[in-house]
This record gives C-alpha cells, structure tokens and sequence, in this order.
C-alpha cells in the first residue's frame, strides 16, 4: 500500500457510491481540462487488460523495490465478491496531455490509468516519451485515489503518494503535490455525491484536441491586438476569443473534413447574421472564401478592410437567400435565422452544410414557445433545432464549444440522410414541417405563399424565383432596440436610486451613533427591494432587458449587486468584487466627468477624500472630455 498524505470525508447519508466515485474518476481521466485549466484535454487509448509487459519496460528495472510494488499491485488477485458486479475487476489505459500552451517540443507526456474495481482505487502511473520512442517514468509522481467504506454507512477518499518526498511540479502536466489535496481531492467528492449529469456531450467530441489546442493558441496570438482596438460597446475579452475559439473549430472542423474526403480547395462559407464581423473576418484571413450578411452594419466592420466581405441586408427566408455554390452556411447566434439555417442549407444545394451555434431562442415565426418537459429550457431549444435539421434531411450531430459563454452547444450538419434522387420527397417533407410550425404558432398567409413548402413535393428547379417560403417571417430591426435601462429617463433613474439607497441607508442608521463610523447600510433581495417601487415603475422596468437589477447593477457607483443581494458600495474596500481588485486607484489630476452621489445624497458625504474620488465633490470638479477619440489604425488587425 502507498504511503497516505491526505483524507477527505464524503456527506452522510450519501446515496450515489460507490458508482459516483467512478463516475467522478471518469471525468479526471477524461477531461481533466475542467479542473487542471493549463491543459486543453487528454488523448486516451484504451486497453483491454493491464499491459503487465509494457509496464516491466516502463519500469526499466523490475527487481527493484519499487518495481516489485507496482507489479504486486497490479497482479494481485480479486475475489468475485469485490467486483461489484463488474465484468472484470480491472481496466486499464494510456492518457496523453494536451496542454494549452506547449511547453516540451517533441516530448509527450503519458499517464497508465489502472482501475481496480475490487479495491475500488485507481492508480496514476506517469511517463514521458520522445519523438524518438524512449520513455522514461515519472517514478516520483505514481499516486493513487482510494474510495473507502467505513461503518455507520460512511465513506472517504484516500489520496495514496508511492514516494511524496521525491515528487516533481512543473505546473502543468505535473501539478503541484498540495494541488492533489485541495483541488482535485474536493472536487472528485462533489463529484461522486453529486447526481446532476450534464444534458450536453462533452467539448470538442467531434475534433482532435490536440489539433483544436494547436490551432486556437495560434489564432489567440495573431488576434488578440484586436481586444485593445475594439469600437463596439460589447466586452471585447469576451467576444474576441470567443470568435477567435468559434473559428478554430470551424477551421479544424473543415480540415478534418477535407482530410476525410480527400479535398484540395477551402471550403467556402456565409455566415448568415454576422453580427460584429470578426469571424468572418478570421475565416477570411484563414484562407476560406466567404462573406457574411447582417440587417444590420457595425462600426467595426470599416476596420477589416475590402477582403472581408460583409453586406448590411435584411435577410427573409425564401428563394432569393439561397447559396447555391457555397459549402458551408454558418449561424453564430443568429437569434430568428437559427432554425431557418438547416433549411436554407438543404434547400442550397444537396452538397451544403452547415454549421448553427444557438443562442436565443426562437422559431421560424416568432419566440419559441417551450414545452411542458423535465428538460431545461435550453436543452429542449436545442433539441428542436436538431428536430429542424433532421426534417431537413441532415445526419445532425451535437457539439460543445469551448468559449466563454453559458450558450456553447452547437449544431453540425455535414451530410445528408437520404439520396439527391430522393430530393423531391425530402423537399416536401420539409414544407409539411414548416406549415405545421406556422399553425402552431398562428400565422396566417396566403396560399400562394407557401405552395412550394408543402403541396406536391415540388423539385428545387422548378420552384419559383423570388417565392416567399418565409411569408410570416419577422426579420429584426434596422435600428437596435437599446433595452438596458439606459435609454429610460434620467429623472425616473434618479428617482429609484434615491429611493432604494434611502432604504438601505436606513436599515443602520440605529446602530451607527457613532458618527466618524461611515454608515454602510444593509442589504435587501432584488425581490424585496421591487416590494419597495409602486406598480407603475415595475412596469416600465418589466419592458428592459433585466429589468429591477439590470438598473442596479448599471449604478454601480452607489450599489454592489451580489448573489440576488443589494448593498451600498463602499469605495474604500477594493477587495469586494474582482472589478473592484482590478480597478486602479485615481491619479492625481485625473479628469471626472461625473458627480459623485455620495457627496450629494449621503448623510455623511463620500467615504472618500476628493483627492481620492473617481468622481466630482461639487461642481468645481466637474469636467467634461474635450479630448478627440483615438483613431484606429488598420494594421493592428
């Protein structure tokens, strides 16, 4: 047995072991990206028994002591009792890391992952291998994870070192040895205890990882002076990696398939709803030929330059938005075109795919009204959109992006489940589908305008230019919708601010006599501060995109909204949120443009000095920016 360095207790009355400990084991082994953040994933070969000869080649010499220990262990025998049920008490395989940033050239770094069912314990034997087939254990880095079975139904995991004085850290294929104790241990017990399985497949299922990793570190680089130019009002951090991470897939997505059907040329592409352009952008700069089309144009679009094609145009479901000639259609977050994306693919060409990452959820005539089932909504949206892609006759498959976003499950359709000689009955399935959606969802129109989506089948050649098959279609506005609170009148802000702040401030003002101490107010539930607002402000805050708390969290000088909670921000603790730690104190002369709300409205003033204020103490320093904004110059994309 391995020395013992560390212990953690699972929950009493725990009812998912000894199977949620394998299942936990499962995710470490698997995808230890979700705990280990310096690796993109792992490679793993199964194997069908324990190598016993690999593994006296991997230990070099098999009469040393720890050689004798490991091989003791591996070839002791199980009684049928301790399989609980399994087939074979043990199971082996061979994991290769991926980190994110490859830092070892040539050498790759493997572990052996042997389970033993009966003991229920698996064991970590790393190695390295070079370009050049030597490989070399990691004999100080062999540990164990344990799962135990105490009385009075209690069970703990044991973390199990062979030899924890010699053990080596750089960090990222071999974490630091404490990190085995306060991360991984915890996390593979809230694992095991945990019954919520994920409604979603696991990211990259459809890509080599290594490739993927390979290729976005490469990206990131060429496109991250894209985050400091940035025009748009969005958080840049966010939407340029994650086009940067869209692309990549795209791009290995395309390779692999190129591979696979032995292709020379790039596949071309339309990104239908493009929105800020960038992916466009990227997959141009790539190689690929394509364009992308929104309703409406972005500031940023000037900036890519003439080779990236983006055309400003409403885009309605019918015969004249059809791309005939192009390999691919793309949706990232197209909002109304996501359902409308399968179908205008099958109806292109019987060669078109297509690729849609949902976001909003909508059908094809107005918001997507959800069913009564156990799913979350999002996974039902996401169902029925694979529903649309296989009416239209796509073999669909289902993916997880690896980007900064709750909305990450994307759609893929690369071939087709019927013959191109069976085109006409696939076309009328297809029309049959859309009509009984259009009934659901109580749009009327005309007879006429929907003839070629469900009467006799009709044949993609002999359908009508300019035929509105998306008659009921609702396209977006030209003009954005500014939904955010910002838009409401100044006075009506104002007016809740006070009042709310009010209420706070009024929560302690009994217990702070003493008048050097700041009066911070308490706290109240967003639910409880709407108690406060009459009727007719809640209704006007129903109309914005968040409503109550969108409002609070845009005066962030005056409130702190964490965890459904309202306080009075405090400026002198920088420590209480991560924007707070990230924000740099004042300068001295520094420009305020605006007035600081607790010099007017508290009792007690700011909790600041003026000197160390972002905001103005009277109208004496106030000033407004006359400086001109900065251009941005072409070549830093």
């Amino acid at each position: 047995m391995m020395p013992k360095v560390f212990d953690i207790k699972c929950p009493g009355g725990c009812t998912t072991l000894p199977e949620g400990f394998w299942s936990a084991v499962d995710v470490w082994v698997k995808k230890p990206h979700v705990v280990n953040k310096r690796l993109c994933g792992v490679k793993e070969t199964e194997s069908e028994d324990v190598d016993s000869e690999a593994l006296r080649f991997l230990l070099d010499d098999p009469a040393s002591e720890l050689s004798h220990d490991v091989l003791t262990f591996l070839t002791c025998r199980v009684s049928p009792e301790q399989t609980h049920s399994r087939e074979k008490p043990w199971s082996s395989s061979v994991r290769t890391f991926i980190p994110k940033v490859n830092c070892y050239g040539t050498i790759m770094h493997k572990e052996f992952v042997l389970k033993d069912f009966g003991r229920q314990q698996v064991t970590f034997l790393p190695f390295e291998e070079d370009g050049v087939g030597q490989v070399s254990l990691k004999k100080g880095n062999i540990y164990q994870i344990q799962l135990l079975h105490h009385d009075c139904e209690e069970w703990s995991l044991e973390l199990h070192i062979l030899t924890p004085d010699v053990w080596f850290s750089d960090g990222v294929a071999y974490p630091k040895l404490p990190w085995l104790s306060t991360d991984l241990l915890p996390k593979l017990v809230r694992w095991s205890t945990d019954c919520k399985t994920s409604e979603f497949k696991s990211t990259l299922s459809l890509l080599p990882v290594e490739k993927y990793s390979l290729v976005y570190q490469q990206l990131k680089e060429k496109y991250k002076a894209m985050v400091k130019v940035w025009p748009e009002v969005t958080d840049p951090e966010k939407f340029v990696y994650e086009d940067v991470a869209i692309a990549t897939y795209l791009l290995v997505l395309w390779s692999e398939e190129r591979a696979e059907k032995g292709l020379t040329d790039r596949q071309s592409f339309v990104d239908l709803g493009c929105g800020n352009g960038l992916l466009v952008h990227i997959l141009t700069n790539e190689g690929h030929h394509g364009k992308g089309i929104d309703v409406r144009k972005r500031k940023i679009w000037d900036m890519y330059g003439p080779q990236t094609l983006l055309e400003e145009k409403a885009i309605t479901p019918s015969e004249s938005f059809l791309f005939p000639g192009t390999d691919w259609l793309i949706g990232n977050h197209s909002d109304e075109l996501t359902p409308w994306i399968p179908v205008i693919a099958a109806r292109s060409s019987y060669s078109c795919r297509y690729f849609v990452l949902p976001c909003c959820f909508f059908d094809f005539y107005g918001k997507y009204q959800r069913r009564q089932c156990k799913k979350s909504q999002y996974k039902e949206y996401i169902d029925f959109i694979a529903e649309v892609s296989q009416v239209s006759g796509f073999n669909t498959e289902e993916d997880c992006l690896r980007i900064p976003s709750t909305k990450r499950v994307c759609l893929v359709g690369k071939s087709r489940s019927y013959q191109v000689s069976d085109e006409a009955q696939a076309e009328h399935r297809r029309g049959c589908y859309i009509q009984s959606r259009q009934t659901a969802s109580g749009v009327t129109v005309q007879r006429s305008d929907i003839r070629n989506d469900c009467c006799h089948g009709t044949a993609e050649a002999d359908r009508t230019p300019g035929t509105c098959w998306g008659a009921g279609f609702q396209p977006r506005d030209r003009v954005e919708v500014v939904r955010n609170c910002a838009s409401l009148p100044r006075d009506f802000v104002d007016g809740v601010v006070l009042q709310v702040a009010n209420v706070l401030l009024g929560m302690t003002v009994d217990d702070s006599r003493d008048s050097t101490v700041w009066n911070q107010g308490g706290s109240l539930s967003v639910g409880e501060v709407a108690v406060l607002l009459e009727q007719e402000t809640l209704q006007l805050l129903k109309k914005e995109c968040g409503g109550l708390q969108t409002l609070l969290k845009n005066n962030h000088q005056v409130f702190r909204v964490e965890g459904g909670r309202v306080y009075i921000r405090d400026w002198r603790d920088r420590k209480s949120t991560r924007a707070d730690a990230k924000r740099k104190p004042v300068s001295p002369g520094a420009l305020k443009t605006r007035p600081c709300w607790f010099h007017d409205h508290h009792p007690q003033g700011c909790s600041l000095q003026a000197e160390h204020c972002a905001f103005a103490h009277g109208p004496e320093e106030l000033r407004l920016s006359t400086r001109p904004l900065k251009k941005i110059k072409n070549d830093a994309i």
